[in-house]
Formats: structure tokens, sequence, C-alpha cells
């Protein structure tokens, strides 16, 4: 099998407290620098995109830089999203990474209740931070707060216009503002919860299929949104990941999506999922 993306989670430890985040309440903790390193080669058949992101802020993280050298002698393409609070702080790190292919920026973040500058003064580092890529990253300004609290969405595309001069283009991708700048929408949804209502059976995903993530821990998971690791498919630390995708459990979430059927409880009660109904 082979992924377009797997999703690592260098660290599950946030800076903020976010209103559309659910948080985790798994242990806080870090993966180390040594033990990426052990992880790194055995993700390398599966796929060439490690995403540095499931729960947690990755540029929290003090061993960042040595993240991205050792993702970088193994070949892989980084792509980091963060809340972009710290962006100012580690942009010099960011930019001259030769691994790091794209920052998804998540401007929606002011919706935290503990953001610890004022509202311009994060929209403004945000904004340089595209700037300052000048096309060499792909820079992504993410909107997903579509349906929700988005009081502040006119002043955020009133500063973009400003920085960012139109005309823009709209593409498949999302509205281009500059080169490899773009500005994306999305819905609020639902993160997956046992302890939400079970909705129907009939759900399609993309888990097992484009992706796959793994906690810091070492943890395998079926996707991104398994905040709580409830879907531990096993342990990259104590297995090759040959034998986690060869497991019953692994080959009964792939067959029953195929059959568009979910056959755990959590994507039953996982609300992004239903989009693909």
């Amino acid at each position: 099998m082979r992924f377009a993306k797997i999703y690592v989670e260098i660290s599950n430890l946030c800076n903020l407290s976010c209103a559309f985040c659910p948080g985790t309440r798994r242990t806080p903790g870090r993966m180390t620098a040594g033990e990426f390193a052990t992880l790194a080669p055995k993700l390398r058949p599966f796929t060439d995109y490690l995403y540095f992101h499931l729960m947690g802020e990755p540029l929290c993280h003090p061993q960042l830089g040595e993240f991205l050298d050792i993702a970088h002698r193994q070949g892989f393409r980084v792509i980091l999203t963060t809340n972009g609070t710290l962006l100012a702080r580690q942009q010099a790190l960011l930019l001259s990474s030769p691994a790091l292919h794209k920052v998804n920026i998540s401007l929606h973040a002011f919706e935290a209740n503990d953001l610890a500058v004022p509202f311009a003064q994060y929209l403004a580092d945000c904004i340089a931070f595209g700037q300052a890529a000048k096309g060499e990253k792909l820079v992504v300004y993410r909107l997903w707060n579509q349906g929700g609290a988005d009081a502040k969405n006119n002043e955020i595309l009133e500063t973009l216009r400003a920085a960012f001069p139109q005309p823009w283009a709209v593409e498949k991708r999302g509205t281009r503002l500059a080169e490899r700048t773009y500005l994306e929408y999305g819905d609020k949804f639902d993160w997956p919860d046992l302890t939400a209502p079970e909705g129907s059976p009939q759900v399609f995903c993309y888990g097992l299929r484009d992706q796959l993530g793994v906690l810091y821990d070492g943890t395998v998971v079926p996707c991104c949104l398994d905040h709580e690791g409830d879907l531990a498919l096993g342990n990259l630390f104590q297995q090759e990941m040959e034998e986690i995708l060869d497991s019953p459990r692994v080959k009964a979430i792939y067959d029953g999506f195929s059959r568009k059927e979910a056959t755990e409880s959590l994507c039953r009660r996982c609300g992004y999922a239903r989009r693909f109904q």
C-alpha cells in the first residue's frame, strides 16, 4: 500500500485552546528526534509526503529543525499545519528547510480563547510569512469556520487583499492570492468521538486509502481525525508497517469502506466522513 500522505504527530501539545479543536485526553507528550529517526525509514516505502500534524502545534516542538533535517535525508516532503502564532519565531528555520513543501495556516485560530497577542499582530505575522515565502514554499491560509463563528472573516479578507493585490484566481486547490499562495475555505464539522450519537453505517472515508496517522507514541491510526487513538492498529516502535497493515482490523476497515460501510463505531460518529455520503 502507498499513501498520498502520512500524518506524524510529533507532539500533542499546543499553545492554544481553540473552540473548533476537540483536544485530547491522552497523556501530553512529544516524539523525540531520535524516535523519529527510527520511524522515518519505516514510513519511507509507503509515502513521499509527511504531515507533521494530528493533534498539537508542531511549531512548539523544540527539535523541529532536527525533524526537518531527518525528513530531508530520507527524501520526504513535509507539510506543516499550524495555528500561526509561532510563525514569526520559526520563519527563518522553515523557509531555509529543503524538506518543507507546504505550510497550512489555520487563520480560524482567532477563535481561540487564549490568543496571547492582539489579533492584528497575529494576522500580520501570518501574512508576513506568506510574503516572505515568495512562492518558494506552498502557503495555504485556511478559514475552516464556515457555518460557525466567522465575525472576523471580513477583516481577514480585507487584510489579505491589501497584502496580496487582486486579481485572485479561483482554482481547484483554492483561491490563488499569489504564486503558490492560496486561501482555502472549509465548513466546520464534528470530530469523531465515541461519546457522540452513532450515525448511519453508510459511510465512505479515505482513511487507509490515501492516508494514515502515527501518534507521538508510535500508535498507528487510520486517519488524521483519530485524536484519541481509539482505532489503534499497532505500534511502529514495536512492529513493522507491513505487519500492521496486514492485520484483520485494517482489512475489515478498508473492505468496509469499499462497500461504503463503516465497520468501526468511531467512523459512524464522524462528522467529516459524512461529507462523502
